[in-house]
């Protein structure tokens, strides 16, 4: 059986919502030892290009990648998933088009939240999510949890409410059930997962259990993304306990699913995603297809 390279399949870089840029996130994945890497930031392949051409200075296979947020309209109450694109081509017009245009809906969604934080009584210190839009550079919901805890008159409420980092304004606001979220509008997972295949990539869906917490949902929901035209499931993902990654590898394996994996990398400093390479296989053998080259 051919050997499985140290891989890790999704990080982002500042080109989305991550704190280093393209090259500097291949370099730190080379430092930590990974040989097939893909940079896949949030609705753009903007990064796609200088991550390349970093792969070739640090012996790093670099996979063309993108993140798409979607929405899942097909099981009673609409909810965001997270579809990933390999090996598309980043090039390609029609899919740099159809990104724009999820992309703008992305934003206009995080300007939503901005608005329903203002309701709920913060101030916000926008100067960097300004700049972003200036630049044409996307904004999330780490740039506004930034612009939160940026304001200083709302260090008494911060402190109060026990909320000391990004991570933390992030689930208490800006997470699906919390008071500022808000849902965007599309593409839907089968719109993302048409894109994808459109642009000559393969579609994974990311991070299943991030998401959802009930096994049987989940299988029922790759079920339904299957008869889309999913080709894969992130089985492998930091936060996926053993029980988890076994349930999803399996399901893989029965009905011919690719099985990728990542830490989610998203810089150094990040509380939870900060380190390449930080998911645990449990001597399963991962079936990443054409991925792996």
């Amino acid at each position: 059986m051919t050997s499985v390279p140290r891989f890790d399949l999704q990080s982002h870089s500042t080109r989305s919502d991550g704190t280093l840029e393209p090259d500097e996130v291949v370099a730190a994945a080379a430092r930590a030892g990974v040989e097939l890497l893909a940079l896949s930031d949030h609705d753009t392949v903007a990064g796609v290009s200088d991550a390349l051409a970093a792969g070739e200075r640090h012996g790093v296979r670099v996979v063309t990648a993108v993140e798409i947020s979607a929405l899942d309209d097909g099981a009673g109450e609409p909810r965001e998933l997270h579809i990933l694109g390999y090996l598309i081509d980043h090039e390609d017009q029609a899919f740099t088009a159809k990104l724009q245009e999820f992309l703008g809906d992305r934003e206009h969604r995080t300007l939503r939240m901005r608005d329903a934080l203002v309701d709920v009584g913060f101030e916000l210190d926008e100067a960097e999510i300004q700049q972003r839009i200036e630049q044409g550079r996307p904004i999330g919901r780490p740039h506004l949890a930034g612009a939160v805890l940026g304001a200083p008159a709302n260090a008494e409420r911060l402190a109060r409410e026990g909320i000391e980092d990004i991570g933390g304004l992030i689930r208490a606001y800006l997470i699906e059930g919390k008071p500022a979220f808000r849902l965007r509008e599309t593409p839907t997972v089968a719109q993302s997962i048409e894109a994808i295949h459109a642009a000559g990539g393969v579609a994974v869906w990311a991070h299943p259990f991030w998401d959802l917490t009930d096994p049987q949902e989940t299988i029922q929901s790759i079920e339904r993304f299957r008869a889309a035209g999913i080709d894969g499931v992130e089985a492998f993902y930091i936060t996926h306990t053993e029980e988890q990654t076994r349930l999803l590898f399996g399901h893989c394996e029965q009905h011919g699913l690719l099985s990728t994996g990542s830490a989610d990398f998203h810089g150094p400093e990040n509380r939870l995603f900060s380190k390449f390479l930080a998911f645990e296989t449990y001597d399963l053998t991962p079936n990443l297809g054409p991925i792996a080259g």
